[in-house]
């Protein structure tokens, strides 16, 4: 953008002087000049990945991410740091998961929490195909009591926008185990979250109801659940075998590592900036959320590298079991409820390490009108594109505080995202370098703009 032309926006727009001053606009260049010169996202995320690797919550692997994010924040500037105890679930997949129809093998993997098959050892019945939870429902009793239940609804190919097709077929995982054992099946197969046709599961959470069984339940590949489906539709007789020695572990204490940099105007005033650390225990958690935990380090190196004050307080917060619980986004949330420190905004990077395209914002009105006002400086960055909705799931918790805070969402490309999603996929090596160093400068402007506009 000339200099001129953005003179003239100025003028027109009395308010958006307040919003983005020229100094805004030479340290957001600043930023990216340091992000993509000098970044270290990509080494922090080498070193999450691949020598810690997964994080599952409750995990040893889990323990020692937090102590590392406490040794990065330090080194990358925090006045302080401290991690805030909370409760978690710890869970153990096992070392068995097969399954198979007839003599065809199955690729599956168990749903994070889930029971194991009695036994440990394999649990043999006839399959129902169901498109969904609904579906399921509506079919008589005899044919689904003793049986395993496949829901194979596909995410909708038609939504644009994979977050809701995302969303639109994830109450199959998270409580198909529930609607199976309602209708008097023995195990729930679900059918991969992903638009990708291939051989490769993917995990999720899952949950029981007190008022029913719990069932085992396994996420089948999208290519082998469409598989399964053909052969019970060729002949209904046909049986499936499942053999999972997963296990609940109870709980233990870890925690949210949070780094500080003091506000110089408002310090009792909070931006909160953070991902989570916590992954599933299968691929290395580089997308989800090694990335949305690497922009949060990065972001407080950048800040620190361009010489930012910050007027309110900064948190960059590592969040603690997000995947099976969201335990450390509650109790961040309850931490600072009725405290006389009080969050007024935050942000989250959880969508993975693409290419960053611009944010969506859960506020009023007045402050979905001040983000989009801010579209045409942050479009020479990629940045053109806001959305009002959801921002994350670690901070959505803060929506109940009073005043409400502003949340934002960083909003990667998410087209190829859920290829990788809670799979064996979600390893370093795909992760980008660049669209990684631009998710991290576009996290630290965005916090730079809310402590500058709040």
């Amino acid at each position: 953008m000339t200099r001129p032309l953005l003179l003239c926006l100025l003028a027109l727009n009395g308010p958006l002087s307040a919003q983005w001053a020229e100094s805004d606009q030479a340290r957001a260049g600043a930023l990216f000049e340091e992000a993509l010169g000098n970044g270290e996202c990509y080494e922090r995320l080498r070193e999450l990945t691949k020598g810690i690797g997964h994080r599952l919550s409750g995990s040893p692997e889990a323990d020692a991410a937090m102590a590392w994010g406490a040794e990065v924040l330090a080194a990358n500037g925090a006045d302080s740091v401290f991690v805030m105890p909370v409760i978690v679930p710890s869970w153990t997949r096992g070392t068995l998961c097969s399954a198979s129809c007839e003599e065809m093998p199955l690729r599956v993997t168990a749903l994070g929490g889930s029971d194991p098959t009695p036994g440990d050892s394999a649990l043999e019945a006839p399959c129902v195909v169901v498109r969904g939870i609904e579906e399921l429902a509506e079919l008589p009793r005899d044919q689904t009591e003793g049986r395993i239940i496949l829901f194979n609804r596909p995410m909708d190919p038609l939504l644009i926008n994979t977050g809701s097709a995302y969303g639109g077929a994830v109450d199959q995982r998270g409580r198909g185990a529930i609607a199976a054992a309602q209708a008097g099946g023995v195990a729930a197969l679900v059918r991969s979250m992903t638009h990708a046709y291939d051989t490769v599961p993917h995990t999720g959470a899952m949950y029981y109801a007190d008022t029913v069984p719990r069932v085992p339940a396994a996420a089948i590949s999208t290519v082998d659940a469409r598989l399964l489906a053909q052969h019970i539709e060729a002949d209904p007789s046909n049986r499936v075998s499942l053999a999972m020695n997963c296990r609940d572990l109870g709980e233990r204490e870890q925690g949210n590592v949070i780094g500080v940099l003091r506000g110089s105007e408002r310090p009792h005033e909070i931006i909160a900036l953070g991902g989570h650390l916590d992954s599933w225990d299968i691929g290395e958690g580089a997308h989800d959320d090694g990335a949305g935990v690497v922009h949060t380090l990065e972001a407080l190196r950048l800040l620190r590298a361009i010489g930012y004050q910050p007027r309110h307080t900064l948190h960059f917060v590592l969040f603690i079991n997000e995947e099976n619980g969201n335990r450390g986004g509650k109790a961040y949330a309850a931490a600072y409820a009725d405290a006389n420190e009080r969050v007024v905004g935050a942000m989250e990077s959880d969508a993975g390490g693409l290419v960053p395209r611009g944010f969506s914002i859960d506020a009023e009105l007045q402050e979905v009108e001040w983000l989009q006002s801010l579209l045409p400086f942050l479009e020479p960055y990629g940045l053109n594109s806001s959305r009002q909705g959801w921002a994350g799931v670690d901070i959505s918790p803060l929506k109940e505080h009073t005043p409400r805070p502003v949340l934002i969402g960083l909003m990667p490309d998410g087209q190829r995202y859920f290829d990788y999603h809670h799979s064996a996929r979600d390893v370093f090596e795909n992760v980008h370098k660049r669209e990684l160093e631009l998710g991290a400068a576009s996290c630290a402007l965005m916090i730079m703009l809310l402590d500058q506009h709040l």
